[in-house]
């Protein structure tokens, strides 16, 4: 098929072949944001689509970030319509997947390997000076200044697992970057001192064999939130064992987050067995980020432990998700093979946690995007649905957080911990690279292999 004019300047990338073979990919003659304006009908074919569908919302970590930390606003409004004194407030745990957004954005070019470098370099200043307590950040900060912004009245504190979702994305950075060039020298050392400040075993609540999700300084530990599985949290633990200056030991993996064998499930909708379970009230399966948060980084292809098949356990999670849309017991308008995917988002009366369980009937696009490692034909089919839909879903940041036919409902509204997901996990459906990046830490490595993990892919 000839190549479109549309296509040309969705992808506005040249590449410069050197003299030994080699290739370098520009960075956009066009502005991210003029590329998602242009909005084009066609594609040459679905891996152009992929490329521009990952550009546009990477754009919320880029030109829509924070200006004084290169961080993730919580949310964007395109309707200015806010939560009282909230535009300046910077997310953690989005901000650790916009980070990943940009290793993305660096490896496939939508920004040079330099503009890339610059802004790491610019969060890692920053986070370094910003509000910790025993190393771990707070689930909001306020970003112009970096000081803590409750996120509740108690939480106003560290928050183990937004940092942790961070950390598991600056781990990807160390990585990625060159330790031969100075400038990426620099970003790698600063992150190597954030992680290795980070006090996981601190988070233990006086040595007891769970971590806990908060500690303020004013509350101490009156939120009062152990870590137990399953939900999105299981990098916490795997980054605590893997820690090599505040370790915590492999007791807490199994007494606390497995609840001493209490973690397995029986469960089976669909055929499909979902092998382990938070409370058990999420028989059908919990929202999609819990397929999503914690596997950024964390490679599930051929991970297992006494607990699960993780591959099987998130392959199964996604496809119940996806059947469950499709057979559509509570009859909404629009659910089917080509429109699914039920997790945390906006709603028509607030925000809830969607799935099975609590299906009201509003459709998530980043459920069934970050699921695309997992159910890459249902995936597809849902994006090129949602996409056909137009302008009504779509605006400067890709698709809007959220959308019902039933109650004809959207905003044009985003929110950092679903749009900054989406291109990350995409990139490890197409290459695997941010698996592949997290799993060579040879921390991670030892990690696992203490809490009783195997790799056999």
């Amino acid at each position: 098929m000839r190549k479109s004019i549309f296509t040309a300047a969705v992808l506005g990338l040249a590449v410069l072949v050197s003299a030994c073979g080699s290739t370098k990919k520009q960075a956009p003659s066009m502005t991210i944001a003029e590329m998602a304006e242009q909005h084009p009908a066609e594609f040459e074919n679905d891996s152009v689509f992929l490329d521009y569908i990952q550009k546009v919302h990477f754009n919320y970590m880029w030109e829509g970030a924070d200006s004084t930390s290169g961080l993730a606003k919580e949310r964007i409004h395109l309707d200015n319509n806010y939560p009282e004194n909230d535009q300046n407030t910077v997310t953690i745990g989005g901000s650790g997947f916009g980070v990943a957004g940009l290793i993305v954005a660096m490896d496939r070019g939508f920004i040079t390997r330099e503009e890339g470098v610059e802004r790491l370099t610019k969060i890692v200043n920053y986070l370094t000076k910003a509000d910790r307590f025993h190393g771990v950040w707070p689930h909001w900060l306020d970003g112009p200044t970096g000081k803590v912004k409750p996120f509740g009245k108690k939480d106003n504190g560290g928050d183990l697992v937004e940092s942790a979702f961070l950390m598991q994305s600056l781990l990807c950075v160390r990585q990625y970057m060159d330790a031969n060039v100075e400038t990426e020298k620099v970003v790698i050392d600063g992150i190597n001192k954030l992680w290795h400040e980070m006090e996981f075993d601190w988070y233990r609540n006086g040595g007891k064999n769970v971590l806990y999700w908060h500690w303020s300084p004013e509350y101490a530990w009156e939120m009062n939130f152990p870590l137990e599985g399953y939900n999105e949290c299981l990098i916490t633990y795997v980054l605590g064992a893997a820690s090599p200056t505040h370790g915590i030991p492999a007791e807490c993996y199994h007494e606390g987050w497995a609840r001493s064998g209490g973690i397995k499930s029986d469960a089976k909708p669909y055929g499909l067995p979902l092998e382990l379970k938070h409370n058990g009230a999420e028989e059908m399966g919990g929202p999609l980020f819990w397929a999503h948060y914690s596997w950024i980084g964390l490679d599930p292809r051929g991970l297992k432990d006494q607990y699960a098949d993780y591959w099987t356990m998130l392959c199964n999670h996604a496809l119940v998700d996806y059947k469950y849309c499709v057979e559509n017991p509570k009859g909404f308008k629009g659910y089917g093979e080509n429109c699914w995917g039920l997790t945390a988002s906006y709603s028509v009366n607030g925000y809830s946690a969607h799935c099975p369980g609590n299906d009201l009937g509003v459709i998530t696009p980043t459920a069934a995007l970050s699921s695309f490692p997992y159910t890459p034909e249902e995936s597809m089919r849902a994006l090129k649905y949602f996409y056909s839909k137009g302008d009504k879903i779509w605006g400067k940041y890709g698709f809007y957080d959220a959308f019902s036919e039933t109650d004809d409902w959207t905003l044009p509204r985003y929110l950092a911990i679903d749009q900054c997901t989406i291109a990350p996990m995409i990139e490890n459906y197409r290459t695997g690279l941010l698996w592949d990046l997290f799993m060579s830490c040879p921390e991670i490595q030892q990690g696992l292999t203490k809490l009783g993990f195997t790799i056999n892919k």
